[in-house]
């Protein structure tokens, strides 16, 4: 079976989206402006996991 994101974990992301579709959206250390969806979901999912919230696991290269 699949392992899902929680309720909280989705808020944080949907949260993170709608900062990033307003420009508001800033990336870590170096303040830059996010301009990738991609790059966008991956903070929001990095913020969730911060917190505690239940993700799934990262996944792991197979090299």
């Amino acid at each position: 079976m699949k392992k899902q994101y929680d309720e909280a974990a989705k808020k944080k992301i949907k949260q993170t989206m709608d900062e990033w579709k307003e420009g508001k959206l800033k990336s870590g250390t170096s303040g830059k402006k996010v301009k990738s969806q991609k790059q966008a979901v991956a903070i929001g999912i990095s913020e969730a996991r911060r917190e505690g919230d239940q993700v799934p696991d990262k996944k792991k290269s197979s090299d």
